[in-house]
């Protein structure tokens, strides 16, 4: 008997072995196609760096903006 489940245990597992062995190739994974898809907007990114502003104007744009934020704030 126990020679006999042995034999049936063997063949279910060596069917299982074949059968995971036949199967196609699965498709790409989609973390694939999303580091294709990073490198080629990489590749093409062509926009240069902006010069880089002085502390100054960058110190005016900020006010200008803060300014523009009060009085859309205060404006009934």
């Amino acid at each position: 008997m126990k020679r006999l489940l042995a034999l049936v245990a063997g063949g279910l597992g060596l069917g299982a072995l074949l059968k995971r062995r036949a199967r196609p190739a699965e498709a790409p994974s989609p973390a694939d196609d999303l580091r294709a898809k990073l490198a080629e907007a990489k590749a093409q990114e062509a926009d240069p760096v902006p010069e880089p502003e002085s502390v100054d104007e960058r110190r005016a744009d900020v006010h200008a903006q803060a300014r523009r934020a009060i009085d859309d704030l205060g404006a009934p």
